[in-house]
């Protein structure tokens, strides 16, 4: 029994015959497409098939209803032609349709609750008006099952996904093209509860059927590919990933699709398996094709665009490139600056990656061009002081807008839109107070290396004030990444206050060094589950 059996069989009940022939080693799954290449569509499903992937939902848990296009114009007709014209237009044909049409405006419009009403009816009719083993059912199956899955009530969903795969296998066979849609409809519903092995076998059984329907060289073909390559990334299946990822790129760019938003979303996916696996230089030509697409269709002008230039710019950055790394930080920042407001926060996280290429310029300047070096830090120590400037900023805004935002600690949450300034602040507070360090330590002289380093333990305390402001000690166990900063930041602190060079530090600092320690300690073990975030 294959793994999706497994899962599914636990959810409803079917005869043996159906269960074997549904859910078999090969199963997988496919979105519906629209035309006759192949000369394999029934007519009875032609108006509400219209369209790319009109009955299911196949890919990045976009819902696509099912659809009933040109009915205006030939239902009447087409109904009377079904069947040797046995099958009359009568009521319940007009009201399925009717709430249908509604159930999906409703459901567009966020209006779940009355989406599910008439998605219901429209089930009711459908079973009364074309019979209960009818495609019709399938949609109206489908349907209800996608409000189902977007509200996370998954015990309902699966029986009416998998209501919609048994009448369609048996209206069409198995190896139809739209049982592969259902498939693939059914492991986009596993993928998003991260039931990969059910996931994966769907999209196997998916790729299969329309490799046979649609040939090598089709793009629905190459869009299951790509979520099938998806799930095997997922499941640490490096390998077959990236060749999966690669061919559906591949499929595009031939059929002239290359330029397109979902080729440029494959393409990042492929930069990240890239990534992953530290092979920055593959990564490094990814992104330069995806930068240079956005520059040929969009411009500079748009956000996208620098968005992804400075993904390029972070890749040049790790592997030591940093004069082009540079000028593409700068090159953003111009286009942030005259697209947004002066304090908005990407501005501030521009500035922060300006400032760390300029640090990592001093340190190669340090040794054979010190005034240089020195300037690559008062460089960075500006850009620094701004990004805190602009991130404080954001956060006071917020506290502004809601004065009890220090209660945030009563449901265990952080206001969403203070994250990433806090982010932000703690990030770039502790880069100065390093900066700080480092400039002492250039400069050399012993009287400075005795000094007591306040401007940067001012940066630091900076950060870790902000982030005992903002969060509580529940809502910090669920995010893991501003944790890390802000253990960064204790650890800075405690190495600047347990050296003992001065008087002032040793003074003011030696009661709290304990408590230091223990909040350091405390935080590591509360990021053991999370090693993958590197302190």
């Amino acid at each position: 029994m294959s793994c999706v059996r497994q899962a599914v069989a636990k959810m409803m009940r079917m005869n043996s015959h159906t269960v074997n022939r549904l859910l078999s080693p090969s199963s997988s799954a496919a979105p519906f497409f629209s035309g006759g290449d192949t000369g394999r569509w029934n007519p009875r499903l032609w108006w509400f098939l219209s369209g790319n992937a009109a009955l299911f939902v196949a890919i990045n848990s976009n819902t696509v209803l099912a659809k009933d296009a040109s009915l205006d114009e030939a239902e009447g007709m087409e109904l009377r032609r079904i069947e040797g014209d046995s099958v009359k237009f009568n009521i319940h044909t007009s009201k399925w349709r009717v709430f249908t049409d509604k159930g999906r405006e409703f459901f567009l419009q966020g209006k779940l609750e009355e989406a599910e009403k008439l998605f219901l009816a429209a089930l009711q009719e459908a079973k009364e008006g074309f019979g209960k083993r009818d495609p019709h059912v399938a949609s109206a199956s489908n349907n209800l099952a996608e409000l189902y899955r977007v509200n996370k009530l998954y015990h309902k969903a699966e029986p009416l996904y998998l209501e919609a795969i048994s009448i369609l296998e048996e209206s069409f066979g198995p190896e139809d093209i739209r049982v592969g849609s259902a498939f693939h409809n059914m492991g986009q519903f596993y993928i998003v509860q991260r039931k990969l092995d059910e996931a994966r076998v769907c999209y196997e059984h998916a790729l299969k059927i329309k490799r046979r329907v649609l040939g090598l060289n089709h793009t629905d073909y190459a869009d299951t590919m790509y979520h099938l390559g998806t799930v095997l990334h997922l499941q640490g299946n490096e390998k077959d990933s990236e060749a999966l990822v690669q061919d559906s790129i591949r499929i595009l760019e031939n059929g002239g699709q290359g330029e397109s938003i979902m080729c440029l979303k494959r393409m990042r996916y492929l930069a990240q398996i890239y990534l992953k696996s530290k092979r920055f230089e593959e990564a490094e030509k990814v992104q330069r094709k995806i930068l240079h697409v956005m520059e040929l269709t969009k411009g500079w002008n748009v956000l996208d665009t620098t968005i992804t230039a400075e993904g390029l710019a972070l890749i040049l950055q790790s592997t030591g490139s940093l004069n082009e790394a540079e000028e593409l930080f700068e090159r953003c920042l111009d286009a942030r600056k005259a697209l947004l407001p002066r304090d908005h926060i990407q501005i501030g996280v521009n500035l922060l990656h300006i400032a760390r290429v300029a640090m990592l310029n001093s340190d190669q300047l340090k040794n054979f061009d010190y005034p240089k070096a020195i300037s690559e830090l008062d460089k960075a120590n500006e850009a620094l002081h701004e990004s805190i400037r602009i991130a404080q900023c954001c956060l006071d805004k917020l506290k502004k807008q809601n004065k009890k935002i220090h209660n945030f600690g009563a449901t265990g949450e952080i206001g969403k839109n203070a994250q990433v300034p806090l982010v932000i602040l703690l990030e770039a507070s502790d880069a100065l107070g390093l900066l700080e360090i480092t400039k002492k330590q250039l400069q050399g002289s012993k009287q400075s290396e005795r000094a007591p380093n306040i401007e940067a333990e001012n940066a630091l305390f900076k950060g870790v004030s902000a982030y005992k402001e903002f969060v509580t000690e529940r809502s910090i166990t669920e995010s893991p990444e501003m944790k890390v900063e802000y253990l960064k930041c204790l650890k800075h602190l405690l190495s600047l206050n347990s050296d003992g060079t001065t008087e002032r530090t040793q003074q003011s600092t030696e009661a709290n060094l304990q408590d230091l320690r223990d909040e350091i300690k405390r935080l590591e073990v509360e990021l053991s589950p999370h090693r993958k975030h590197k302190i």
